[in-house]
């Protein structure tokens, strides 16, 4: 049944995205998806310029993510119990600087390098924003600010790859540059970030068994495999081989392979936006196996287009279920922790993406390899009716808190 909300309430939920902590939570988003996003264009440049073979140009992604596996969950941890500014602020430093150095890498090899440190400060950079959101908003205030923070993404995703395609044609490594941003935006969570921080009690052993006992319930673990499942579907068959096959099947420039992926993100941020509506009227679990059925169906339509142009109307239709996924998954993530366990809880998570991250262009490669670029997109309709099943059969009946 739908629950009636105050006027006053819809008003505060509306003006949701003039809060300035939230505007910064927004910016540290977009800095957490510059790493991948801006540099999609550059891929058939990257294959050319250093004579690898498309199986290979993952890499570049696997290597990035792989960091996140080990610090995500350290950074959570830490963020628990020193707070999120202290971890915040040198994750920041660290991804501008190692990213904008990948500018200067001379072989592939030290690109991998570079790419592996700017991973590090990655890693806490994913986690954090979500977890801030977590503390700063409870209830439906969540759910709209996770879907607005969805939105400033999908923005992202859609603007990156636009830049990233310009700039990749003036040369290559021009994308890069772009994480210098983080520098002032360090500046701005230091003395413009006003957040709750968790108090820690002192004891970690009692903190470490609480969190673990939290994760062991069915919707936490349901939520941790949709958000793997999700991040090998998008790092596989979209982010690692769309721009294979638009490069090798029709040719497009880096400039037109970024306008194909910016497509979804227009989509998604639309969906996203709207998060707020949407929550009186479907449930977030129903929203989410929705998400899981446009990622399968966009996934079987991509491997009959006939040309570049084609191709933005499976992306698109991923591009809405991304939009109904994101933000879902997460609030009923952050709703489900305590905020003293918030940030390992997001952590994990974050982990559990990065692995997604990292696997998807090796075993996506692997497919490629073995049965060619079609079955790369016909492996991901796969994960996507793994995730649907999941969502169908553990996550239903969960209810939002309703607080505000």
């Amino acid at each position: 049944m739908v629950q009636f909300i105050p006027k006053r309430t819809l008003s505060r939920m509306t003006a949701l995205y003039k809060n300035k902590n939230l505007q910064i939570v927004f910016a540290v988003t977009l800095m957490a998806i510059m790493g991948v996003s801006s540099i999609i264009p550059s891929l058939p440049l990257m294959i050319r310029e250093f004579g690898i073979s498309p199986s290979t140009v993952g890499l570049v992604f696997t290597i990035f993510t792989l960091p996140g596996i080990i610090f995500a969950p350290l950074a959570g941890i830490f963020a628990d119990r020193i707070g999120r500014k202290k971890i915040l602020i040198p994750s920041l430093l660290l991804f501008s600087i190692a990213g904008a150095a990948c500018f200067f890498a001379s072989d592939f090899n030290s690109l991998l390098l570079l790419r592996f440190l700017q991973g590090i400060g990655a890693a806490a950079v994913g986690v954090i924003n979500l977890t801030i959101i977590g503390d700063l908003f409870s209830g439906r205030e969540r759910i709209k600010a996770m879907g607005l923070n969805a939105g400033v993404l999908s923005m992202g995703t859609a603007i990156f790859p636009a830049i990233g395609g310009i700039l990749a044609q003036l040369s290559w490594q021009a994308p890069f540059l772009l994480s210098l941003s983080a520098l002032p935006l360090a500046w701005l969570v230091a003395f413009k970030l006003d957040n709750p921080e968790p108090s820690s009690n002192g004891d970690f052993k009692k903190y470490m068994k609480a969190a673990l006992e939290g994760m062991k319930s069915r919707e936490v673990l349901s939520l941790f495999a949709i958000s793997l499942l999700t991040f090998i579907i998008l790092y596989g068959p979209i982010v690692t081989y769309l721009p294979v096959m638009l490069n090798s099947r029709f040719e497009a420039s880096p400039l037109m392979i970024g306008v194909v992926i910016s497509s979804a993100s227009f989509i998604t941020a639309l969906a996203a936006s709207q998060m707020g509506r949407l929550a009186h009227f479907m449930s977030q679990p129903l929203m989410i196996a929705i998400s899981a059925f446009a990622y399968g169906a966009s996934m079987l339509m991509l491997p009959s287009a006939d040309s570049a142009l084609w191709c933005i109307l499976p992306v698109c239709v991923f591009g809405l279920g991304q939009g109904l996924n994101l933000p879902n998954s997460m609030s009923m993530l952050t709703a489900i922790a305590p905020m003293e366990q918030r940030a390992i809880f997001m952590s994990v998570n974050g982990m559990l993406l990065r692995v997604g991250q990292t696997m998807a262009p090796i075993i996506m490669g692997l497919v490629y390899a073995g049965m060619g670029l079609d079955a790369v997109f016909y492996a991901g309709s796969i994960v996507a009716v793994t995730m649907f099943l999941i969502t169908v059969r553990f996550l239903k009946g969960f209810e939002v808190e309703t607080a505000q």
